[in-house]
């Protein structure tokens, strides 16, 4: 495991530890069909990435494994044409609270559910993002990804996970 955190892609391209880290985020990409490479569109707002890199340790302090993540820079989103509206997905927890008693004092039942899987799983429609900085395919440099699913970053992203509960 490596200690440091690449602040830029080019530190992380130049350490095996982080390359593979980079390889297991695009992998599990692949597993789950996040996107498929395509022309880039004339018509459409290409949308920039970026790779973060965090070590997540245990609790004593110590390297476990090398985090990357494949984000998109989503203030380069086009209001309008990537997004119409945004949505903020929280609740104060003055709020949770009321609902609890509220279902309480009514003998109402509750359900827990994993809204990060909600999150991360949803479907998206004509979203298209450059490939990945240091990943490029060379028989392919000038296509780019268009998403099938979520990635993080993204403005719309909340709205399609408001959606996948409301659906619940």
């Amino acid at each position: 495991m490596s200690h440091i955190e690449p602040k830029k892609i080019d530190e992380a391209l130049r350490d095996v530890d982080w390359v593979n880290a980079m390889h297991g985020e695009l992998n599990n990409f692949k597993r789950n069909q996040v996107w498929e490479i395509v022309e880039r569109p004339s018509d459409h707002n290409v949308i920039a990435t970026r790779w973060v890199f965090r070590n997540k340790q245990d609790q004593d302090g110590i390297v476990v494994r090398n985090k990357a993540r494949l984000v998109a820079q989503g203030y380069t989103e086009v209001e309008g044409l990537d997004f119409g509206e945004t949505y903020a997905p929280l609740a104060r927890l003055k709020a949770i609270r009321i609902l609890l008693a509220y279902a309480c004092a009514h003998n109402i039942k509750l359900y827990q559910m994993d809204v990060m899987s909600a999150f991360l799983n949803g479907y998206i429609n004509e979203v298209y993002i450059e490939q990945p900085l240091g990943f490029e395919d060379d028989k392919k440099p000038n296509h780019v990804h268009k998403l099938r699913k979520e990635l993080h970053g993204f403005k719309q992203v909340p709205r399609a996970w408001y959606e996948r509960l409301r659906d619940f």
